[in-house]
């Protein structure tokens, strides 16, 4: 969570946005969703469509594309994005990637999912986004990512990605980032692989993802640096 506390690098929003967001988080609860519809809100208002804690999608493709291949069992392959926010994690697979992929994000923020189903439906004088294969799909769902069984029935996913949400569910304690593991894994196929997006140390990490992962194997990689700072993926697989 150090570089959410600090102005982190937000390719996609200019510097006098990052620096107002960044105003807004200070001292604040990232686990309350009403800090969050503000903060989606006010991107609205900015002159770009997306936006990215972290990095975006052109930075990951390197290691979800792969993955995705490597789901060749289940055509298209499903992935949800947990805490997706305004993120180009989504839109990025939905219309870059070359096969055919099933996206559905999920966010607590009805402000986030109502952006980002009126930027692929092409909304507000946008055009419709236009998938990178004829047979890729795209849904968002407004849903509690420490509880899914609404939208999403166990084992049903072949990637399941988080990019900074454990770290802000964290912040309200460790029992609920816990819940989201939980979730995150029982609607992963025993094949599939959940990939958390972090700048949080792997000596902090891994034991919690360990401890809370029984029967999975955990491993950790260097993404970056990007804007000068290295970033984890830490992945959480079944069997392959």
């Amino acid at each position: 969570m150090a570089a959410l506390r600090r102005t982190l690098h937000v390719a996609t929003l200019a510097a006098g946005a990052r620096r107002a967001l960044a105003g807004s988080l200070a001292g604040s609860c990232l686990a309350d969703r009403r800090l969050w519809d503000k903060l989606h809100a006010d991107a609205r208002r900015g002159s770009v469509p997306t936006f990215d804690w972290f990095f975006g999608y052109e930075e990951a493709q390197g290691l979800l594309l792969p993955l995705l291949q490597e789901a060749g069992a289940a055509c298209p392959p499903r992935v949800l994005d947990v805490g997706c926010g305004t993120s180009s994690l989504c839109t990025g697979l939905y219309t870059k990637c070359p096969h055919p992929v099933d996206v559905l994000g999920v966010d607590f923020s009805p402000v986030a999912v109502a952006h980002m189903k009126s930027l692929l439906e092409g909304g507000q004088g946008q055009t419709p986004l236009c998938p990178g294969h004829p047979a890729s799909r795209l849904h968002f769902i407004k849903a509690d990512a420490q509880n899914l069984e609404p939208v999403a029935s166990s084992g049903s996913f072949q990637l399941v990605l988080d990019k900074g949400t454990w770290d802000a569910i964290s912040r309200g304690g460790l029992p609920r980032a816990y819940q989201l593991l939980s979730e995150c894994l029982r609607v992963l196929s025993p094949q599939g692989t959940l990939i958390q997006f972090s700048d949080e140390d792997p000596d902090v990490r891994l034991p919690c993802l360990e401890q809370g992962s029984p029967g999975w194997t955990v491993t950790v990689q260097e993404l970056g640096p990007f804007g000068g700072i290295t970033y984890f993926a830490y992945l959480v697989q079944g069997s392959h």
